[in-house]
Order: C-alpha cells, then structure tokens, then sequence
C-alpha cells in the first residue's frame, strides 16, 4: 500500500498484481545477495510502488516500461513537487530494479540507460552546538523511570553517533561494559565496534541496573531500552521524545536523532579526530560520505576566525 498524489490530494492505492509480484521478487533477490536492512527494503519498495501506481492509472504496468514513461514520471514528480532528494532515490532505486529484470529476461531493454541523475548540491548536515548538546543532555529528569531511561539514551547517542535505527534495536548482548565498546549491526548487516566514553557508560549502568527493571517484560529481555509499554521503541516515539526534550531545553533548531549523529561527528572532528577513525565509528562505507562534516568544521573555524580576528 502506497500512498498516491492526485488532483492535490493524497490517496491510499496499491499496485496490480503483476507489478506487486515484481517488486517483491526484487526485494527479495537483494535482502539474499546484500542482506540489505530493513529501512532500505521500505524505502524501495515504497519507490517503485509509487512509480507503478503512477503507471497503472495510465493502463500500463513495470513489465512494459520505456523510457519516455519514466521521463513523465519524472515530470509528473517536479509538477507535484516532490523533492528533488526523494527524486535521485527513486531513480537509484529503479535503476537497480530495472537491471534485475533484464538480467531475469523478464525485460529486454533497461528503460534507465538514457536516464540521468539529477546533479544536486549536497546540503551540509544539521548539527548542535556544544552547549546545544550539553542543554539537551541534561533535560530528562533522572527522578523518573523514563528520564532515566531517556538520558542513557541520549548519551549513548551522542557518545557513538549510533543511527536512531541502531539505538532503539540495541540488545544485551551487543553492549560490553567492561571494555566500553558496543557491538553494532548496520546498514548491509555491516558489524563495527564503538567505543562508549566514560559518561555514556555511567548513565547506561545507573539505567540497567536500576530502572530499566521497572519497563523490562517477556517480549522484550534483550532490549537494552524498553519503551513504556515494554516493548522494543520505535524510532518515531524516540524522534518525538527528542522533540520534547529540545523544547524543555531551550533549542530552537529543528533537531531529530540524526542531528545528534551528526553533532557527535562533527565535535570529533573539530577536536581533531581523525577522518578515517570517524568513518569506522559512523559506519560509513564510503569515505567521501564522512567528509562532509570537515566542510562543517571548517565553516565553523571560518565563523570564529571572522569573529575573533582583528581583520576578520
């Protein structure tokens, strides 16, 4: 089920068979080949399921796609202003779906040779301040159940740079206190080892050893921190715990879990860290994908230099 813009408004609508056959197939090939995540999986099929909708409105289905059909999906997106981002996702994602049915003789031309990326500006990430950080940090009260829970998890966030995906899903197992090193699993099932940091690592222990006895139940034993209703939290109740606590601190910028993660890399590397050991922590496979936080340290060096110096 996807959801379908037309005449202004959005509708809940769902692909033919045919089509939804496909993309499952397609999802499945690549969870078998690339153990891609979970996120990943919806992403894509939310993608093309859009694209085949669009298709099927006007009597035509992924099997007999041409290019001109996806030229007027791509018109049809700016018209429905539809963000440029999301547009170069949805043509990776065909791009790789088409190439699966020609390699499967299910096509026999790819529909995406003659299409291009749109080239786009790479915004720089959003991040906090220090004291932004420092503010946000100490805004659940530690006297309550979920407070304590909420600042273990907001160290622990800041102290690793964890995705919000990898936090929530965190397990007994994957944390090592002893040492100060969690074990996470990322994006393609890709293992890496973070280290913790002493204040991280105290919030979590007051946590497990206290309150978390208090959320725990059967259907959720390995799960480091248990939502209200004891089970594992999802990453929207996080987001939206987040969103509280920027407010009762004071922070005006709009701020998500993401924005921590990007906080953590972008102090590191203000302080010097350097950029490889940074790409590990993140678990980026790509090193060009870690250097967009030096473009933010230096617009920060270049704000203070401007500020401070006699001829800035």
């Amino acid at each position: 089920m996807v959801l379908s813009k037309s005449d202004g408004r959005f509708t809940q609508k769902q692909p033919v068979d045919a089509d939804v056959g496909l993309i499952n197939s397609f999802i499945d090939v690549l969870w078998l080949e690339e153990g891609l995540s979970k996120n990943t999986q919806v992403a894509y099929r939310r993608d093309l399921s859009l694209f085949a909708c669009w298709l099927n409105d006007r009597k035509l289905d992924l099997q007999h796609c041409e290019a001109e059909d996806v030229r007027r999906y791509l018109s049809w997106r700016v018209q429905e202003s539809l963000s440029p981002a999301s547009t170069s996702r949805f043509i990776s994602s065909a791009r790789r779906f088409f190439r699966f049915l020609v390699r499967e003789t299910i096509l026999l031309e790819d529909p995406m040779l003659r299409i291009e990326l749109p080239r786009k500006g790479r915004p720089l990430p959003k991040t906090l301040s220090e004291m932004d950080v420092e503010a946000l940090l100490n805004a659940p009260d530690l006297n309550t159940v979920l407070g304590s829970r909420d600042r273990a998890m907001l160290e622990l966030l800041y102290a690793t740079g964890l995705r919000v995906s990898e936090l929530v899903s965190l397990h007994l197992g994957q944390v090592n206190l002893h040492h100060g090193v969690i074990r996470v699993s990322g994006k393609g099932e890709k293992e890496r080892l973070v280290p913790i940091g002493e204040e991280a690592i105290s919030y979590l222990k007051r946590f497990l050893r206290g309150d978390r006895e208090l959320l725990v139940t059967e259907s959720c034993l390995e799960v480091v921190f248990p939502s209200k209703q004891g089970k594992e939290m999802t990453r929207q109740t996080f987001w939206h715990r987040i969103k509280r606590y920027a407010v009762e601190a004071g922070i005006e910028k709009p701020i998500s879990p993401h924005v921590l993660r990007h906080a953590f890399a972008t102090h590191l590397i203000n302080h010097g860290a350097d950029l490889r050991v940074v790409q590990m922590m993140l678990g980026h496979s790509d090193l060009s994908t870690t250097q967009i936080y030096t473009h933010v340290a230096q617009q920060r060096l270049q704000s203070l230099h401007k500020l401070h110096h006699p001829r800035g």
